[in-house]
C-alpha cells in the first residue's frame, strides 16, 4: 500500500509531462500548417502579381517569390521554376538580338522585370534546388549585370544559343553550365568558374577571363560531319571563337580545346597543364609564362604564338 502510495504522484507527474508534450505536439502541428497555408496565398498572389501590364506590381511580385524562396525550402524549386520560365518567356528571342550588331556604343541591356528575376535565382542557395534546372535558352540577355556584391550564383544553368554579350559575369559561379552556341563577345568572365562547363560552339570573342577556372571545359566543336559527296568532315563552323579573348592566370587545366580559335588571345601565367589544343588556331596568341606541361598541340597553327615549345 505504501509502495502504491508513493507510487502515485509519480504516475500523475507523468502523465501530465505526456500530456503537455501532447499539447506541444499539436501546437507545432497546426503551427506549421498555418504557416504552410499562409506561404500557398503568399505564392499564389506572387505569381499573380507577375501577369500584371505594371511593371512595378511584376516586380513586387518577383521580389515576393524571392522572399518565398528564403523562408521556405520547401517551396524553393517551385519558386526557381516560375522565376526561370518568367525570365525566358519575357525576355526576347535571341534569334532576333544577335541579328543586330551591337556597333560601337553598348547600350543594350535586359527587361527590368528580366533582370529583376534572373538576379533573384542567382542570389538563391542552390543546395535546395532538388534538381531543378534553370533554363534560359535562346535569350536575349545581352548587357545582363548583377548589382552589388553579393555571389552569382547559377551553377548548371541552360543558357544554350543565348546571346550574352556584353554580359558582365564577374566572379560568377557557372560550374557545369550549358552554353553551347552560346554568344559571349565582349563579356565579363573575369574569376568566373566555368569548370566542367560544356562551351561547344560558343563565341567569346575579346571575353575577359582573366583568372577564370575553365578546369575540364569542354571547348570542342560540335558534332562532325561528313561531306556526301567527298566523304570527308566538311568545315566546322561550331568550333570555339577565343579570339583576342583575355585568358590571363586562367585554370584550363584537361580543358578539352580542339579546333579552337584562339589566334591574338593572352594567356600569359595560364595553367594549360593537360589541356588539349589540337588544331587550334593560335596565331599571335601569347602563352608566355603559361604551364604547359602535357599540352596537346598537334595540327595546332602557331604563327607568331610566343611562349611555346618549338615544333617537333
Amino acid at each position: 500500500m505504501t509502495l502504491v502510495a508513493v507510487s502515485l504522484p509519480g504516475l500523475a507527474a507523468l502523465g501530465a509531462l505526456l500530456f503537455t508534450w501532447m499539447q506541444v505536439g499539436q501546437a507545432s502541428k497546426e503551427l506549421r500548417i498555418s504557416e504552410h497555408g499562409q506561404i500557398t496565398s503568399r505564392f499564389n498572389a506572387a505569381v499573380g502579381n507577375l501577369a500584371s501590364p505594371s511593371l512595378d506590381v511584376r516586380l513586387g511580385g518577383i521580389y515576393a517569390l524571392q522572399r518565398i524562396m528564403q523562408d521556405s525550402p520547401r517551396d524553393h524549386p517551385t519558386v526557381v521554376s516560375v522565376l526561370a520560365a518568367f525570365a525566358q518567356h519575357h525576355a526576347r528571342s535571341s534569334a532576333e538580338s544577335l541579328k543586330e550588331p551591337l556597333g560601337g556604343t553598348f547600350d543594350h541591356s535586359p527587361r527590368p522585370d528580366v533582370q529583376a528575376a534572373i538576379t533573384s535565382l542567382a542570389r538563391r542557395r542552390p543546395e535546395h534546388d532538388a534538381g531543378t534546372v534553370i533554363d534560359l535558352r535562346k535569350t536575349d540577355l545581352r548587357g545582363l549585370d548583377f548589382p552589388g556584391e553579393a555571389a552569382v550564383r547559377l551553377p548548371e544553368v541552360h543558357l544554350s544559343d543565348a546571346d550574352l554579350r556584353y554580359a558582365f559575369l564577374n566572379g560568377a559561379d557557372l560550374r557545369k553550365a550549358n552554353l553551347f552556341n552560346a554568344n559571349l563577345d565582349g563579356a565579363d568572365l573575369e574569376k568566373a568558374n566555368l569548370s566542367a562547363a560544356s562551351l561547344t560552339g560558343t563565341s567569346l570573342g575579346a571575353a575577359t577571363l582573366t583568372n577564370a577556372n575553365l578546369r575540364g571545359a569542354d571547348v570542342t566543336c560540335g558534332v562532325s560531319l561528313l561531306d556526301p559527296e567527298t566523304g570527308e568532315t566538311a568545315e566546322r563552323t561550331d568550333c570555339v571563337n577565343l579570339e583576342y579573348a583575355s585568358l590571363d592566370g586562367a585554370d584550363l587545366r584537361d580543358a578539352k580545346m580542339s579546333d579552337t580559335n584562339l589566334s591574338n588571345a593572352t594567356l600569359t601565367g595560364a595553367d594549360l597543364r593537360g589541356a588539349d589544343l589540337t588544331r587550334s588556331n593560335l596565331t599571335n596568341a601569347d602563352f608566355r609564362g603559361a604551364q604547359l606541361a602535357g599540352v596537346k598541340l598537334k595540327g595546332a597553327k602557331r604563327t607568331g604564338a610566343l611562349g611555346l615549345p618549338q615544333e617537333d
